[in-house]
């Protein structure tokens, strides 16, 4: 597994994160199997929610690798926190509250990563900022990150914060292109230019902010997995002629079409299946050429300028 520089040098992991939403369902030896996977497979970047089975991810997690210091040591875990039902809550009551809750359950002292979980519209950046700054202190948080921001969001935050933004958590994927689009449609009135999320790709890139796309085997907004799947033919063929050439499974494709691009994104794979993990993998043993990435584009139904 190749390892990347997240939010250029404040911390150094895999280059493929496990996302641990639906471990909540699993048994514990289960879990343990899938995370023992991932680790042989050079995974150790795992990622968190306090939403995901109303905590019991966390739990479940902690439980299957039976957290001691030096198990802990093995493991990056980021988790995320400010949805509640039925609203988003950014106020530094909340936060803190949520973090104590994720350390509890994880059975950890500090998180690696804390993530503001989507944007919430009465955010006040100054409590924000004095959360952050208590968690950074008293060591519970050591890096603080976004998802689903977009730059004058990120800005507003930056304003206040003493910390950096190292990581923007956003939907991407290769039926889920709206930020590449816009960018290859620059001055064109034609659906792909539409500019929906403030040229988020570059602002990141340029701010050395890490973006992790989420559920990248996933068309539209959790409408199903496009792999093997009668809506995408054209690129379903050009991925297994491409899976077959290399001798991989089309999981390892469609991520290694992520890991091409050269905001060196770090994708955050769900599956609860370890042969299936072992299989997307080996995405990291391949490298597509630029051409091989196009070809992948336009099957998906893009078309260039």
């Amino acid at each position: 597994m190749r390892r990347i520089s997240i939010g250029n040098g404040a911390l150094t992991a895999s280059e493929i994160s496990l996302g641990c939403m639906r471990i909540s369902e699993m048994t514990k030896n289960d879990a343990a199997n899938l995370i023992n996977t991932a680790l042989e497979e050079g995974i150790d970047f795992f990622d968190h929610a306090d939403i995901y089975g109303g905590g019991k991810s966390e739990e479940v997690f902690a439980q299957a690798v039976d957290m001691r210091s030096s198990i802990r040591e093995k493991f990056v875990i980021q988790t995320k926190c400010g949805i509640r039902q039925g609203y988003f809550d950014f106020s530094k009551e909340h936060i803190l509250e949520a973090v104590d809750g994720s350390l509890k359950r994880l059975q950890t002292d500090y998180i690696d990563v804390l993530l503001l979980h989507r944007p919430d519209a009465l955010v006040e950046p100054e409590e924000v900022a004095e959360a952050f700054s208590i968690l950074q202190s008293n060591g519970k948080v050591r890096n603080f990150g976004v998802s689903n921001q977009n730059p004058m969001q990120i800005e507003l935050l930056k304003k206040y914060l003493n910390q950096k933004i190292i990581v923007n958590q956003l939907q991407l994927s290769i039926t889920n292109t709206g930020m590449i689009d816009a960018g290859i449609n620059v001055n064109m009135k034609v659906e792909g230019s539409v500019d929906r999320d403030g040229s988020i790709l570059d602002y990141c890139r340029l701010n050395d902010i890490t973006i992790q796309p989420w559920s990248p085997f996933q068309f539209g907004f959790f409408e199903g997995v496009f792999l093997n799947n009668d809506k995408f033919p054209e690129l379903n063929k050009k991925i297994d002629e491409l899976a077959e050439e290399k001798g991989v499974a089309n999981t390892a494709i469609a991520i290694a079409w992520l890991l091409r691009h050269p905001a060196k994104m770090q994708p955050i794979v769900g599956t609860t299946n370890a042969k299936r993990l072992k299989d997307i993998c080996k995405a990291s043993t391949i490298e597509l050429t630029r051409q091989e990435w196009y070809e992948i584009y336009l099957a998906a139904g893009n078309k260039l300028p």
